[in-house]
This record gives structure tokens, C-alpha cells and sequence, in this order.
């Protein structure tokens, strides 16, 4: 059974279709990339997928169970993290606390614990901390980790928003361009990175234009244009298809 399947997905903004009849499915430990120009609607299908955005038709479903309607608190409970195109840490805390708030959803403790710094407290914060350290260390974070995120390289603040990600301890992980703004040695180790992650036993959807990187990584590859999906194949066989080529390079491409 597929870890995420996406059928014949529709989603409207009043008169305009975002997406129009999108479908994909993800295997355990698969790496798929979703590409396209510009305005293709890539990241419109990564919000609703992971509940920010409400699907105008089609299914959406996570290990069987629909995720249409669900918060993405609940989403993200299920197993489903993600990374954002434009980067969404809490820039005045710590490296390490940023890390930290991404294992919220598995600390073993309540209010009331928290009120009274009860033994559980204690524990579930030493291991939330511990788990922090190791998330950084996976990601070969090189910077300050109590320092304010905001004082780190953009290529650091990249590493940390994965990092904590994947202290949500997720099934499936969506990347929306984690090569974005990276020079190529960035690029070579988050190449590295992303096939790491995938050792762990995680599924990977991935969002990049770095073309050289998605041909690299990617098992298989969704190509979007103007909301609609336009190809669906292994890597090899996506570059050479027309419909691709004219969606990048005009019309006149492979005259």
C-alpha cells in the first residue's frame, strides 16, 4: 500500500484551477519529485496535502486514511512533515529550541506537568533536548546551536528547518526546494542529505528546480503545468518527453 495517494486532486480559488485532476502515489521510502514551471500549483498541492489548503475535489490519502478536513496539527500527528519554500523558523529563539518545538507532538506530558516541573517533565524534556542534539548532528549543522536562528547562514537556517522536521519522527516528508538560494557544494551535501533521510526508512516528496538535483535523486518524477499534470515516470523518460520539454522551453523546443 502506498504511503501517500493522490487522486484526480482539484483545487479552485474562484474562477482559477490551481490544480486541475492531479494524481501520484508515494511508496514507503520512495523519493518522488514534483516539478514545473513557475505557478505550476507544486506547492498549492503540498498545502493540501498537508491541511492548510481544503481540496475543491478528489482524495487525499496517508497510509489509507484520508487527511481532507484534518488540521495540520493532526496531519502532521499522523506523520506527515514538511519544509517550507520560504524559511519558517522562530528566528529570535535558539537553534536548538527551533529543533526542540518539532517534537511537541510526541513529548509524553500534560499542563500540569509542565506547571509543576514534575519527574515526567523532567525526562521528556532531557530526551527532547538529546533528540534536538541528534536531529542537528544528522543534518551536519556546523553553527551555533544556542545561538538566535536568525544570526545563522541561509544555507544553516535550511539544515535546522529539516532538522526540525525530522524531529517530528515523520513517515512521509515533503521538501518544498530545499536547494533554493544553496551554491553547489550546499547543493552536493543536501543531495546527501536527502538520500540519508531516505535510509532512515522515510518517503520523500520533493519540490526543487535545481533539474540536476531531481534527476540525481529522484525515483520517480510528477510534472505539472498550469495546474495539470503533464507526465509521471522515471527520470530518464520525464526529460525526454515533449509535453516536458515545450512546458520549459516553448513549442519550439523540439522542432
Amino acid at each position: 500500500m502506498s504511503v501517500l495517494a493522490v487522486q484526480d486532486l482539484r483545487l479552485s480559488f474562484g474562477g482559477l484551477l490551481a490544480i486541475d485532476g492531479l494524481s501520484f502515489s508515494v511508496g514507503a521510502s520512495e523519493i518522488v519529485s514534483v516539478i514545473g514551471p513557475n505557478g505550476a500549483g507544486k506547492t498549492s498541492a503540498f498545502n493540501c496535502v498537508t491541511g492548510f489548503y481544503r481540496p475543491t475535489a478528489g482524495s487525499i490519502t496517508f497510509q489509507g486514511r484520508s487527511v481532507i478536513g484534518l488540521r495540520p496539527s493532526a496531519i502532521a500527528g499522523l506523520g506527515i512533515s514538511r519544509t517550507f519554500q520560504n524559511l519558517r523558523l522562530f528566528g529570535e529563539l535558539s537553534v536548538l529550541d527551533n529543533v526542540r518545538a518539532g517534537s511537541h507532538l510526541w513529548l509524553k506530558q500534560n499542563i500540569f506537568d509542565a506547571l509543576l516541573h514534575t519527574p515526567r517533565y523532567r525526562r521528556s524534556e532531557r530526551e527532547c533536548t538529546e533528540q534536538a542534539h541528534h536531529w542537528l548532528d544528522f543534518v551536519g549543522l556546523r553553527g551555533d546551536r544556542y545561538n538566535a536562528a536568525r544570526h545563522l547562514p541561509y544555507g544553516e537556517q535550511r539544515r535546522v528547518e529539516i532538522a526540525r522536521a525530522l524531529a517530528r519522527r515523520p513517515e512521509l516528508l515533503l521538501l518544498d526546494e530545499p536547494a533554493a538560494g544553496l551554491n553547489q557544494g550546499e547543493k552536493a551535501e543536501m543531495l546527501d542529505l536527502i538520500r540519508r533521510i531516505q535510509e532512515l526508512g522515510t518517503a520523500i516528496v520533493l519540490i526543487e528546480h535545481d533539474m540536476g538535483l531531481v534527476m540525481q535523486v529522484s525515483e520517480r518524477v510528477v510534472v505539472l503545468n498550469f495546474g495539470k499534470e503533464i507526465a509521471d515516470g522515471r527520470p530518464e523518460d520525464v526529460r525526454r518527453d515533449p509535453a516536458v520539454i515545450e512546458a520549459y522551453l516553448g513549442s519550439d523546443a523540439h522542432a
